[in-house]
């Protein structure tokens, strides 16, 4: 009997997985992987928090001053198993009375990467608002990217996110992706020739 043609992906699966949980350590794992409904999620460890989510951006102000500000440890919340901080005592009454209303999609993970299946990266400094709901991103490369089709690509992340990441662990979920790619699958390089391609013919950002 011949060896199944997929047991060199599987193999490289493991291998990728191994490496990125070696690379980024248990204590990431442990902060990105909450055991609730809101994971997995874009956190870090950061005393005295286990999981803070954005690395303590407020996630407020980007509904209430239209901008990103860090948030301060004198002004804490969790939700969900997840930390948040705050840049004051008012974002952190607003957060504790609706905690659904300001939390990023994606779980604060970059939307371009989710559009692939890939829970990774997302900048608090980079972001967008549409249709009253928050969307980070790993840098301005990954948000034009995603603006060359903004619809499309929201109907994308969301059926991934739907389908097979939320409440998956991240690691896992990550290394599956960058081995077994999605049919729609562009590397970064081929994005950035989309998006050179889109700026030299005076295309705007699509809207949703």
């Amino acid at each position: 009997m011949k060896p199944s043609a997929s047991y060199p992906k599987l193999a490289t699966l493991v291998l990728a997985t191994s490496a990125v949980v070696m690379l980024s350590g248990c204590g990431a794992m442990l902060a990105q992987n909450p055991s609730s409904s809101f994971t997995p999620v874009n956190a870090v460890a950061a005393e005295p928090e286990s999981r803070l989510l954005l690395k303590g951006a407020d996630v407020v102000a980007y509904f209430t001053q239209g901008q990103y500000v860090q948030g301060s440890p004198e002004f804490r919340s969790q939700h969900q198993g997840v930390d948040f901080r705050f840049a004051s005592a008012e974002h952190k009454a607003l957060f504790d009375q609706n905690p659904a209303q300001y939390l990023p999609q994606y779980g604060g993970y970059c939307a371009n990467g989710i559009v692939y299946g890939i829970p990774w990266g997302g900048d608090a400094d980079t972001w967008k608002m549409i249709d009253g709901k928050l969307y980070i991103f790993g840098g301005k490369a990954s948000q034009e990217a995603f603006e060359l089709d903004t619809a499309a690509n929201i109907a994308l992340a969301q059926r991934y996110w739907d389908g097979e990441v939320k409440g998956s662990n991240s690691f896992i979920q990550r290394g599956k992706r960058l081995v077994f790619k999605v049919p729609h699958y562009q590397s970064g390089e081929q994005l950035a020739q989309a998006v050179a391609a889109a700026k030299a013919t005076g295309a705007a950002p699509t809207k949703p």
